[in-house]
């Protein structure tokens, strides 16, 4: 019953966007250790189909492979969502690709994690999904017109890093 508790306790809404926010300034630092951190342990983050890395070292070897990849890489947080003790995050990636062997072309790309937590407040479960088709194209043609932001407004999403994150609304269903 103290999973539960604690779960529940940590579900407040000011916690959890403050918590969101957290993870993804952590997201846009280029340091993969300090997304790591957000996870508990033994904590586990699988991205679409693919194994999960388990364990603080191998989810920051997983992310550290994003953030090579995209060295100006920036994650927004779109919103948080709860129903009942399920917690989904909603990100989008945007970034050039201009690491090592890297296409050069610009991404922006959606998806959601699907959060479970451990009772001290850590990811203890990460299932990540993101159209991964889609992100091939874009990493190959880069993104439809309609998707592209122009220098200006690149420059002014990658300073947006700096600052604090807003608020967002908390989404509870059910």
């Amino acid at each position: 019953m103290t999973a539960c508790t604690s779960e529940r306790t940590f579900m407040d809404s000011t916690k959890l966007n403050e918590f969101g926010a957290r993870y993804t300034a952590a997201w846009c630092s280029q340091n993969a250790a300090s997304v790591a951190s957000f996870f508990a342990d033994q904590g586990s983050l699988k991205i679409n189909d693919g194994a999960p890395a388990t364990g603080r070292t191998a989810i920051a070897s997983s992310v550290q492979g994003f953030m090579t990849a995209f060295p100006n890489l920036v994650v927004k947080m779109d919103s948080l969502t709860v129903k009942g003790t399920e917690i989904t995050y909603h990100w989008t990636l945007t970034g050039t690709n201009t690491g090592p062997g890297g296409t050069g072309k610009f991404v922006r790309i959606s998806g959601f994690e699907e959060w479970r937590f451990d009772p001290d407040g850590l990811i203890a479960e990460s299932k990540g999904h993101f159209d991964a088709a889609e992100y091939q194209r874009q990493l190959n043609a880069g993104p439809r017109a309609h998707e592209c932001l122009s220098p200006q407004r690149a420059r002014a999403t990658e300073r947006l890093v700096e600052l604090p994150a807003p608020k967002l609304p908390l989404l509870i269903v059910g």
